[in-house]
């Protein structure tokens, strides 16, 4: 489960801070807003703006945080134009990356894109390049304050595909469309302590490195992630 490692939770509790968190938030909004402008507005009739709110519930972000970025959507004037645009390339150690954009100027976001795998080590390859390395899935991450046996079972009952236990976590995978059902499964049975819950794309094909390495690797992830435009980046670096 690459980028969801000892690293990871680092990069957690470095997102704890007002400002990143603040910039966190303004990238699910924009998200939000996105999935809201292109379908409908009530997430009960729009999955794609419902896998997304449970996304920015997984982050803690407040409930009037969405409810305005909903809101900002459903007007029909000064509407900001965002457009979807993915990236493939290769960093340090020849990790794979898939980096997703919301950008109102391509140009722009290109040349950014670029110059920060350039200045990393990396380069951008073509579509489709290391896409096929990565496979799309539901991600929980729980706290272990919970009986193991019981989030297991709970989740297996609700169809997930994986349970994996952590040092300090459960991780549970599962296909896209059961994401839902057992997010929700879980909530009913107490189960409430959500680090992370997204549909996201989990690699199949990892690179493992050593740890000098991997905080080359993660400088690039870093940077990517501090651009606006950067709306989520994936790698297939091995825990």
């Amino acid at each position: 489960m690459s980028g969801h490692s000892k690293w990871s939770t680092i990069k957690r509790k470095k997102g704890l801070i007002d400002a990143e968190r603040g910039k966190i938030f303004q990238k699910l909004a924009k998200e939000i807003y996105v999935a809201a402008r292109i379908g409908d507005p009530d997430p009960d009739n729009n999955p794609n703006l419902r896998m997304v709110i449970e996304k920015a519930r997984g982050q803690n972000m407040p409930k009037d945080n969405i409810n305005k970025a909903i809101e900002k959507a459903r007007g029909t004037s000064n509407a900001e134009e965002y457009e979807e645009i993915r990236y493939e390339g290769y960093g340090y150690g020849g990790v794979a990356f898939m980096v997703d954009c919301l950008s109102d100027n391509r140009n722009r976001t290109a040349s950014f894109v670029r110059s920060t795998f350039t200045k990393y080590g990396g380069n951008l390859g073509t579509d489709g390049s290391v896409s096929y390395m990565f496979e799309r899935k539901g991600l929980i991450i729980i706290s272990n304050d919970y009986d193991e046996e019981t989030v297991m079972m709970t989740a297996i009952e609700a169809n997930a595909l994986d349970f994996e236990v952590n040092e300090d976590n459960y991780v549970i995978i599962t296909n896209p469309n059961d994401f839902i059902k057992v997010k929700e499964t879980l909530e009913k049975s107490g189960i409430t302590s959500f680090l992370t819950s997204e549909i996201t794309f989990i690699p199949n094909i990892e690179v493992d490195l050593n740890e000098e390495e991997i905080l080359e690797v993660f400088k690039l992830v870093e940077a990517l992630e501090d651009l606006d435009d950067v709306q989520n980046v994936y790698y297939n670096l091995k825990n």
